[in-house]
């Protein structure tokens, strides 16, 4: 039925949004050694896509960013990065969105909004995903976490949107890491090394990846962490910027 879409997806022009211009979002979840990604789905065509969604008029674009972040997740106070804009032609391509449409019990007329080409502008958060709800939009069935390892295809070119993204994450991990708030308070090196391994995806050096880490003058030693004999207690860390 029509009035299964929100009044905004139903319209035949983008009143109220910008033309021509969205948002996608890679929302990476980390937890106990595992990374994932929230994806979309859509249960009556086969389709997977990530998170997106449009910016009001009247709305800044990391607002719309941040809006669309919490309404999927239901999280609000954490690390988001605008990464890429992705504006080639060959991503135009109206037929996922017309089944999509169409699967929902709306048949879109040619001229619909959300057949019409976009220019989407690429944002990455690293969050735990055990704090996550996630939570579907109004045209998808279902959303929830995927393993980046054994991702399903996905539709137009959010593959490439989520390795782009990956590429980024890694390529800032050392001056983001504050700021995506995923470990405890205080941490043992072998914890930080553990998030590490996770995101690049490799084994590190233990001795190496000490003095790096040390090296980048963002963590603070504390007292060590007592287990049982004396010499077997790991120092524990925080990050400077949470420092009392």
């Amino acid at each position: 039925m029509r009035d299964q879409l929100q009044p905004e997806e139903s319209k035949r022009d983008s009143n109220g949004y910008l033309p021509g211009l969205a948002i996608d979002t890679v929302i990476f979840g980390f937890h106990q050694n595992q990374l994932k990604i929230l994806l979309l789905e859509y249960h009556n065509t086969g389709l997977m896509a990530l998170p997106g969604g449009f910016i009001l008029a009247n709305e800044n674009l990391n607002d719309a960013a941040r809006r669309v972040l919490w309404e999927r997740t239901g999280l609000s106070d954490i690390y988001l990065e605008q990464f890429y804009v992705f504006g080639d032609l060959a991503r135009f391509d109206p037929t996922p969105m017309r089944a999509i449409m169409t699967a929902k019990g709306f048949t879109p007329p040619d001229n619909h909004w959300l057949l019409d080409r976009f220019i989407s502008v690429g944002y990455y958060a690293l969050v735990d995903f055990t704090k996550a709800v996630p939570i579907p939009d109004s045209l998808s069935d279902s959303c929830g976490w995927y393993d980046l390892a054994k991702l399903p295809p996905l539709m137009q070119d959010h593959q490439q949107i989520v390795q782009k993204a990956l590429d980024t994450l890694r390529t800032d991990l050392d001056r983001k890491l504050i700021g995506f708030n995923l470990l405890s308070e205080t941490f043992t090196m072998a914890d930080l090394q553990r998030l590490y391994e996770t995101i690049l995806d490799q084994k590190l050096h233990r001795s190496g990846f000490q003095r790096k880490m040390l090296s980048l003058g963002i963590l603070e030693r504390l007292d060590k962490q007592y287990s049982g004999g004396a010499h077997k207690a790991p120092f524990l860390y925080r990050f400077i910027s949470n420092a009392k």
